[in-house]
Order: structure tokens, then C-alpha cells, then sequence
């Protein structure tokens, strides 16, 4: 029996979704890097939701903003019961690549194109969504959309979020025309929702050590943010004896090294890729440096030890430096199992009819004779919105394992049967009981 390809299994939704790729690529190209800038509420992100209502409207579907900001695109009735929500996010960190997250937005709607095309009856609602501000790349807290609609986060501490600049949270949505005053858990529109799916570029190297375009995501590792400030003293740079300086630098440079150490040691990861200086001045010495570390491990309990022996470290060393270092949680997601039931379902639907695509050996906590199944250390919508309803992902290979960065690619032929996989597992989310 001949296997069809995945063009024929795609049929005319595979142009559908090069003629999107297309039109989203120059959207917030920084051309020095090549990479992009689309942070939430600015004028790239507002280029980036227009094109979203714009596919909406091209395919006849009922578009809406909820309270939050997060956009949706509605096959059926948006009122009606048990539907089934795909997308991703349109956002990108500083520079980062162009398909962490638009990649899951763009399969979305060629998905959709694709079982129409097939004549699929579905007999609930199939929602496409683009999650604002899921990178957190503007204000320092990471799936904004998703954390308020999930009540993870609330409307009083997103009023307290500012950018860079000072620029309130809720001020940058009504500069771009978004109604802040309604931010919070929407429990009416969850209750609708029986489970989502969300495709995205691997963030990692499983699947390009495989034959397997695609895989499905079995958990998310937990992770963090916290803010390290260390308060010195500013003061002239060639006039201050080294011995009468209370440089908070110091104390910080060795609080990155002593991260990668314990990182090291634990078998987890931590990044301080994120840093400002006061007053930040070539001949000066710093008054107050501020840096962020990214931390993530297997488990929540190793995590939390490593993260006590940075700050504890970061703290020894300030004393020594003459420094007072104050540490905050900025943002932290626990371990995400993704719902058993769900995932099995999406593992089995792909590996019924592909051989092509099952793995030679079967990988931990896969079924045998499914799609791969991998875990992940990077953070997602639909690992916010696990903690309200039943989620799932899928990953689609990428070669080089590079991702935010300009770097980040996945291949055509394996983003197109990407976008295969999430229709066979669409259609039969939203066609069978």
C-alpha cells in the first residue's frame, strides 16, 4: 500500500501555508541582526495581530479579542461546547528567530485549510489562537495571554508590570487600542474548551538525531526567572584604590560563573542573559547592577536547591565586596505533565498509516509503535494553560537545535509535515466524541 506524501495529504493548504510563511517573515525584521523584534504592543506586534484578523476574515471565520488580548479565530460556533483550540503565539524575544511561535499560528490555519479541503464534518468548535506576549520579552513576565486567561496571573500585578522604559502594562495595551480594564481569569471561555494543541519548532536536538519530523511533548521542565540586584557604590573609575571600591560588578560576574557551576553540578541549566548597569558609565563604578537568571531543571526539588545555592553564593560574595544583594522571583512554572489521555491520543493518531515516521526504538514513556515523545525545557502556552485544561504539543524538528536566535530554522518539507500531523490529530479531536 502506497503511502501518500504529505503535499497530496496536504493538497492545495501546502501553498496556503508558504503564501503565510511569506507574508510573515518581514514583519519586525531587524535587518543588523537578522532577527526579529516583535514585542508585545508595539507596532510590529499590532503589523503581526492585523495579519491574524486578516486570515480570519479570508476564511470566513468568527474573529474576537478576549479580555486579555489574545486573539481567536472560531470554525463553528464560538459559543458552542467541547471545542478543540489550536495556535501559538506571534511574539518573539530580542532578535530572536522567525518560527518560535509563528510557526504553530501558521500551521494553524493551513491545518484548517487542509480538512476543509478533505470535507471534514466536525461535530465541535475548532478555535485558532495567537496567545499575546508569550516570549515576555517586554515586560519580564513570560505567557502574559495565557497566565491572566488561566488566572496564574492576576489583574492587579499585571497593572504593576513595566517595560524598560517605565511603560505600564496596561498603558501599552491602550496605546495600541486594547481595553486593559477587563484583564483576568476568563473561567466562561475556558469552561468551553475540551483541550489544546499547540504545534512548535523544537527548541532542542531529539528530533534531528532521529528520522522523525515530528514528535509529541511529554512535559515541560519547570522553570524561573528571578531578578539578582546588587547595590554598590558609584564612584570614579581611575581615581578609586581598588581596596576602598564597592563595586556590585564584581559580586555579579562571579554570581554568573558560580550559576553555570551549580547548574553543571545538579545536571539542570541557568542563564543570566540579561543584564542593566546604573549609571553605566566606561569610567565609572557601578552604583547598582541588576541581572536576570533563567533557571530549569527536571524537577521542581532540584531546581529550588539550585536556585538557593545561586542566591546564597550571590550573597557570600556581596558581603565580601562590601555589596547588598537582593533577590526576586520574578515568574515560575512548575513541572508540566501534559494530560496522559491526550497525549496517547495524538501519539497514536500519528503513528496509524505513517510507518515512515515511527521510531526504530522506542523512546522513554512512548507507546510502542507511536511518534517519538520528548520532553522539553522551554516554557509554552500550553503549558500555563495544562493547569485549567487538558494540553498538548506538538514538536516539529529542527536540525540545528538553535532557537532564539536568528539561527532558529526547521526545514519546508518537515514544517509541512508538521502541519500534516496537526490536521490528522485536529480532525480527530473535532470529528469523533
Amino acid at each position: 500500500m502506497t503511502v501518500p506524501s504529505v503535499e497530496e495529504r496536504l493538497g492545495s493548504a501546502a501553498d496556503s501555508h508558504r503564501r503565510m510563511w511569506s507574508e510573515l517573515l518581514p514583519v519586525g525584521r531587524y535587518d543588523a541582526s537578522g532577527g526579529y523584534r516583535r514585542h508585545a504592543w508595539t507596532p510590529a506586534d499590532a503589523e503581526c495581530r492585523a495579519w491574524f484578523a486578516e486570515q480570519a476574515a479570508a476564511r470566513g471565520l468568527a474573529y474576537e479579542v478576549d479580555r486579555n488580548g489574545n486573539q481567536w479565530a472560531w470554525y463553528g460556533d464560538p459559543a458552542g461546547e467541547g471545542a478543540i483550540v489550536t495556535g501559538s503565539h506571534l511574539d518573539s524575544v530580542p532578535d530572536g528567530g522567525a518560527y518560535d511561535g509563528p510557526l504553530g499560528v501558521v500551521s494553524s490555519f493551513a491545518a484548517l485549510d487542509a480538512l476543509r479541503e478533505r470535507g471534514f464534518q466536525p461535530v465541535r468548535p475548532l478555535a485558532i489562537t495567537n496567545f499575546v506576549d508569550e516570549e515576555g520579552a517586554r515586560f519580564g513576565v513570560a505567557c502574559v495571554g495565557s497566565r491572566l486567561t488561566a488566572g496564574v496571573l492576576t489583574r492587579d500585578q499585571a497593572y504593576e508590570l513595566r517595560d524598560a522604559a517605565g511603560v505600564r502594562l496596561p498603558d501599552a495595551m491602550e496605546a495600541a487600542g486594547q481595553d486593559p480594564s477587563a484583564l483576568g481569569k476568563d473561567t466562561e471561555r475556558l469552561s468551553r474548551v475540551a483541550a489544546y494543541v499547540e504545534l512548535h519548532v523544537e527548541q532542542g536536538r531529539f528530533l534531528a538525531e532521529t528520522p522523525h519530523p515530528v514528535g509529541v511533548a511529554s512535559a515541560i521542565w519547570p522553570h524561573g526567572r528571578w531578578r539578582f540586584d546588587f547595590h554598590g557604590e558609584a564612584n570614579h573609575a581611575g581615581t578609586t584604590r581598588l581596596q576602598d571600591r564597592r563595586d556590585p560588578m564584581l559580586s555579579y560576574a562571579d554570581t554568573v560563573l558560580t550559576a553555570r557551576e551549580k547548574a553543571a553540578l545538579h545536571g539542570a541549566l541557568a542563564t543570566f542573559g540579561k543584564v542593566s548597569v546604573e549609571p553605566n558609565g566606561t569610567n565609572a563604578i557601578a552604583s547598582l547592577v541588576r541581572g536576570w537568571l533563567d533557571s530549569r531543571a527536571a524537577d521542581e526539588a532540584t531546581l529550588t536547591a539550585l536556585v538557593q545555592e545561586i542566591e546564597a553564593a550571590a550573597r557570600e560574595r556581596a558581603e565580601r565586596d562590601g555589596v547588598r544583594a537582593d533577590v526576586v522571583r520574578e515568574s515560575y512554572t512548575p513541572v508540566v505533565d501534559f494530560d496522559a489521555p491526550l497525549r496517547d491520543r495524538l501519539a497514536a493518531c500519528l503513528g496509524a498509516g505513517t510507518p515512515a515516521r515511527r521510531p526504530t526504538t522506542t523512546p522513554a514513556g512512548a507507546p510502542s509503535g507511536h511518534c517519538p515523545i520528548l520532553p522539553t525545557g522551554a516554557g509554552h502556552d500550553a503549558g500555563i494553560l495544562s493547569a485549567v485544561i487538558p494540553t498538548a504539543m506538538l514538536f516539529v524538528r529542527n536540525p540545528t537545535g538553535v532557537s532564539h536566535s536568528p539561527s532558529e530554522y526547521a526545514g519546508e518539507a518537515d514544517c509541512l509535515a508538521g502541519t500534516a500531523a496537526l490536521a490528522d490529530v485536529l480532525e480527530e479531536l473535532v470529528c469523533r466524541p
